[in-house]
């Protein structure tokens, strides 16, 4: 059974129906009145709130929020339980990464969207970050080689970062991220 997943299921049947209620109109501004609508139960909520991306394995401040504004320290605890016990999908990423991602976060700037759909990436999930960190261009361009790594695992290669680099002429990054 997939930890996260017991994680929700176990937050879900804590909730009482008002208690829903409030998390869905918390979730007002994040989730359109017709999809709230149709939500009956927290694994609805938590599914649609997957979905677009708000809640995820190694990503449960939004959740964490929710449970707060809600009272709900019982279950909070139980999130933080899991954070502390669930190996982080971040530890499964080469060691490797570190050193280029601080050299390309530290040379990089306002081209790292021009990277990261070199590299593949949604512009979703682009958007997403810039939205997240609207005022911190390293903070965005951090988060976004972490988007990076975790969808591409163990294919997340510093080859490919050097060759995103240099289509995005970017060479002088490049070469330094190769010392």
């Amino acid at each position: 059974v997939n930890p996260f997943l017991s994680l929700l299921n176990s937050i879900s049947s804590g909730l009482s129906d008002a208690e829903l209620s409030e998390i869905k109109f918390l979730c007002r501004d994040k989730i359109g009145k017709r999809k709230l609508d149709a939500v009956h139960s927290g694994r609805e909520l938590f599914s649609i709130l997957m979905e677009q991306q708000l809640i995820a394995r190694d990503s449960l401040e939004f959740l964490r929020k929710l449970l707060q504004h809600i009272h709900r320290d019982d279950l909070l605890s139980q999130l933080v339980q899991f954070e502390e016990e669930e190996p982080h999908a971040r530890d499964n990423q080469p060691d490797g990464h570190e050193k280029p991602v601080k050299v390309i976060c530290d040379n990089v700037g306002r081209e790292w969207k021009k990277l990261m759909r070199e590299l593949g990436m949604a512009e979703v999930k682009l958007d997403r970050i810039a939205a997240a960190h609207p005022y911190n261009l390293y903070e965005q361009l951090v988060q976004a080689l972490r988007e990076w790594q975790l969808w591409k695992g163990k294919d997340a290669k510093v080859a490919d970062l050097i060759k995103a680099l240099q289509s995005c002429s970017l060479k002088l990054v490049a070469d330094r991220v190769e010392e």
